[in-house]
C-alpha cells in the first residue's frame, strides 16, 4: 500500500488549515474549497471516503476532543433544549426533509427518501465546534450547538438503520425501530456509564504520564468498539467517557494534563483538516455515480432538498426554543431568550463528514436488488454538506454581526478569574503556613519567601489584566512582566545553547537545562486561546 497520498493528504490539509488562520474565511470552508479544487488538479490521487474508516477510526477521536473539552455542568443546565435539537430535530428532520425529497424527486420511493432525510439530519460535530470557537458566540448558544452535535450523530445512525432496514424490506415496525433507537440509545449511555469509573481509576493510578497519555489515545475507540459491539450506540458510550473524564481532569497529575492537551490538540487539528478536504474531494466520484439523472436536474433537485434542511430546521427551532417557556417552572430555570438565538441556532446546521459516511455506508444492493437512486442519495448528501457549509458558514459572521448580539463580557470573565484565583491563593497561603509551622517541613527563609513570592505573583497576575495599559506599548503589567520574563529565558538559552557547542556541557545536559527554562515559560506565558 503506497502511503504517500495519504501522508500528502495529511500535509496539504494541514497547510491549508494553518493559512486559515490568517483568513477572516473559517478554517473548514477554505479546506473544502481547495478539496473541490484538488479533485481536478491532474496528478491528485482519487480519494473515495470509506465508512468504515470514517465511522470507527475517525469519528471516535473528533466526538472525544469536542466532548472532553465541553462542560458538563453546561450541558446539564440546558439538558432540555440539548435533548430537544439532538432528538427531537434529528427526527423531525428525517421525516420532515425525507418526505419531502419523495414529492419533488419522480419515482423515488418513500423508504429511500427516509434514509436520505436520516443521512442529512445532523449537523456537525466538528464543524459546528470550529464556527462556535471562532466566532467566541455567547456560552449558551455555544454549549447548545456543542451539545447538540455530540448527540445527534447517535439518533441519526439510529434513525438510518431504521430507514434502511425498511428500504431493503427486512419487515422494520414502528415497534421494532422504536426498540432499535431504545437500544442504540440506553445501551450506549449504559456502555459509557460502565467504562468511565474505571477508566478513570486506571488514569488516575497509572504512575507514566507517557502511559496515561497512551491510555488516553485508546479511549475512544475502546468505547465506541465495546458499544457497537452489543450493537448500542458508540457515539454515546465515547460523548459519556468524555465529558466524566472532562469533568474529574482535574484529578489526573499536571504532567499528564500538559502533554495531553498538547497531543489532543495536535490529532484533532489533523483529522478535522483532513476530514474537510476530504469532503470536497468527493466530488468526482459522486459525479460519475448520477448515471440515469442529469445534472441540471440533479442540481434542481439538490436545491429543493437544500432549502427543505434550511427550512425544516427553523420549522423546528423556533417552536422548540419558545413553546417550552410557558411553562412557569422552565421561564423560572432557564435565563430568558429572545428571536435573536433561535435566529443563530437555526441557521448554524452546517453539515459535515458524519452525513457523508453514513450515505457511502448505503449498499449497492440487497439481495441481488439494488438501492432505489443510491447515486443520486449520495450525490444529495454531497451537495447538501457543501451548501451548508459554504453557504450557512460564510454568512453565520455577518449574521451574527447584523443581529448585533451582546459580545461577551470579557471584563467580567476576567474579574471571575482574578476573584477565583484570589480565593485559591488564600487557602494556598493558608496550607503553606500550616506545612512550615510542622518541623518536619523546615526550609532555610529564603526558601520559604520564594514560595510565598510564587504565590503572590500567581494571585497579582490575574488582576493586573484588569489594570492600567502601558501608553507606550499598549500592554498591561501582566503582559510585560511575561515578556520581559521571556527575553531573560532566551538570554539563558543563547548561553546554553553555546556552552554544548562548546563542549562545555554534552547534550544529555542541555536538554535538562531547556526542558528546565521550557517549564519556567510555560508557567510565565498564559494561554490565552480559547
Amino acid at each position: 500500500m503506497d502511503a504517500l497520498p495519504l501522508v500528502a493528504l495529511i500535509a496539504a490539509s494541514a497547510a491549508v488549515a494553518g493559512a486559515a488562520r490568517r483568513t477572516p474565511v473559517p478554517a473548514p470552508l477554505l479546506l473544502v474549497a481547495v478539496g473541490l479544487i484538488g479533485a481536478y488538479v491532474p496528478g491528485v490521487p482519487d480519494y473515495t471516503l470509506d465508512p468504515h474508516i470514517v465511522l470507527p477510526l475517525v469519528l471516535p477521536p473528533l466526538l472525544y476532543t469536542a466532548a472532553v473539552e465541553s462542560s458538563f455542568l453546561d450541558l446539564r443546565a440546558n439538558v432540555r433544549p440539548v435533548a430537544l435539537l439532538s432528538v427531537g430535530y434529528v427526527l423531525f428532520a428525517t421525516v420532515a426533509v425525507g418526505y419531502l425529497a419523495y414529492l419533488l424527486v419522480p419515482d423515488l420511493p418513500l423508504s429511500a427518501a427516509l434514509v436520505l432525510g436520516a443521512v442529512i439530519a445532523p449537523p456537525d460535530a466538528v464543524a459546528a465546534t470550529a464556527i462556535a470557537r471562532r466566532l467566541r458566540l455567547p456560552n449558551r448558544i455555544t454549549t447548545i450547538l456543542q451539545g447538540e452535535s455530540l448527540v445527534n450523530d447517535a439518533t441519526a445512525i439510529t434513525a438510518y438503520k431504521v430507514a434502511l432496514a425498511a428500504t431493503v424490506g427486512e419487515g422494520m415496525t414502528w415497534a421494532g425501530g422504536i426498540g432499535e433507537f431504545a437500544l442504540a440509545s440506553l445501551g450506549g449511555i449504559g456502555v459509557g456509564l460502565l467504562l468511565m469509573v474505571p477508566i478513570h481509576w486506571l488514569r488516575t493510578h497509572l504512575k507514566e504520564a507517557l502511559l496515561q497519555n497512551t491510555l488516553s489515545l485508546l479511549i475512544p475507540f475502546v468505547a465506541y468498539a465495546a458499544a457497537e459491539h452489543v450493537g448500542a450506540s458508540g457515539v454515546l458510550a465515547v460523548v459519556v467517557v468524555a465529558l466524566y473524564l472532562g469533568h474529574r481532569s482535574w484529578q489526573v497529575d499536571f504532567e499528564t494534563r500538559l502533554q495531553e492537551g498538547a497531543v489532543w490538540r495536535m490529532v484533532a487539528f489533523i483529522l478535522e483538516s483532513s476530514v474537510f478536504a476530504l469532503i470536497g474531494l468527493q466530488l468526482p466520484y459522486v459525479l460519475e455515480g448520477l448515471g440515469d439523472y442529469s445534472v441540471g436536474e440533479s442540481l434542481w433537485y439538490a436545491f429543493g432538498v437544500f432549502v427543505a434542511v434550511v427550512v425544516v430546521r427553523f420549522v423546528w427551532v423556533f417552536p422548540a426554543t419558545f413553546l417550552p417557556r410557558l411553562s412557569p417552572r422552565i421561564r423560572k430555570r432557564e435565563p430568558g431568550t429572545n428571536w435573536t438565538a433561535p435566529v443563530i441556532v437555526g441557521w448554524a446546521g452546517m453539515r459535515g463528514v458524519v452525513s457523508l459516511a453514513i450515505a457511502f455506508s448505503i449498499p449497492v444492493a440487497t439481495d441481488g436488488e439494488p438501492f432505489p437512486a443510491r447515486n443520486l442519495v449520495l450525490f444529495l448528501t454531497f451537495t447538501t454538506v457543501i451548501g451548508t457549509l459554504v453557504v450557512q458558514g460564510l454568512t453565520l459572521p455577518a449574521l451574527i454581526r447584523a443581529l448585533k448580539l451582546p459580545p461577551r463580557d470579557t471584563h467580567a470573565e476576567t474579574l471571575a478569574e482574578a476573584q477565583a484565583q484570589s480565593e485559591a491563593s488564600q487557602a494556598a497561603d493558608r496550607r503553606l503556613e500550616e506545612l512550615l509551622a510542622d518541623e518536619r517541613n523546615a526550609l532555610p527563609e529564603p526558601l520559604a519567601e520564594r514560595l510565598r513570592t510564587v504565590l503572590e505573583r500567581r494571585r497579582n497576575a490575574v488582576w493586573e489584566r484588569l489594570g492600567t495599559v502601558n501608553e507606550v506599548t499598549g500592554e498591561s503589567a501582566d503582559d510585560t512582566y511575561r515578556r520581559l520574563a521571556g527575553e531573560m529565558i532566551d538570554a539563558e538559552r543563547e548561553v546554553f545553547v553555546k556552552l554544548r557547542d562548546q563542549r562545555r556541557i554534552d547534550d544529555e545536559m542541555l536538554r535538562t537545562l531547556l526542558r528546565r527554562l521550557d517549564l519556567e515559560e510555560a508557567a510565565a506565558y498564559r494561554e490565552d486561546a480559547p
